[in-house]
């Protein structure tokens, strides 16, 4: 692999927040500040419920993926959600984000998640021929509903 990834720590927390809230804008996602630190700082400090990795200079990272953790007993584990994943404008269209989601994927496999999933919200043709290309598939026409609580 040519791109870095490194797991974010505490160290990271403001790099992490500055590339949250670019992407936050971006996709037109309503956060505020202490919403974003208050979910962001347990996950950097290394909270079982997920990790981050920071993808390419540590210093100034391309981008970020973010992975939280559940359970589920037909999958027989742990399994992974990327909840977030982000890589600048200027780098993107390089191969980036397939090198960075297949390493993430290893790495959580290596560590015992037995899947990884990701949620697509609004997904236009280009986002899924990309998933579909990482390795992700649609698992028994299964339907995401939410109660935000």
């Amino acid at each position: 692999m040519t791109t870095s990834i490194t797991l974010a720590g505490p160290e990271a927390l403001d790099r992490v927040l500055s590339l949250v809230e670019r992407y936050h804008e971006e996709c037109g996602i309503l956060s505020d500040e202490v919403t974003r630190k208050r979910a962001i700082e347990p996950l950097v400090n290394g909270s079982p419920m997920g990790a981050i990795w920071l993808i390419g200079p540590q210093r100034a990272p391309l981008g970020y993926v973010l992975v939280t953790f559940g359970w589920s007993v037909s999958i027989g584990g742990m399994e992974g959600w990327v909840d977030e994943a982000f890589i600048r404008p200027s780098v993107r269209r390089r191969g980036i984000g397939t090198e960075v989601l297949h390493s993430v994927a290893v790495a959580l496999g290596q560590g015992g998640v037995k899947a990884l999933h990701m949620r697509l919200d609004n997904p236009d043709a280009g986002l899924i021929v990309f998933c579909e290309k990482v390795g992700f598939r649609r698992r028994n026409n299964t339907l995401v509903l939410t109660d935000v609580l």
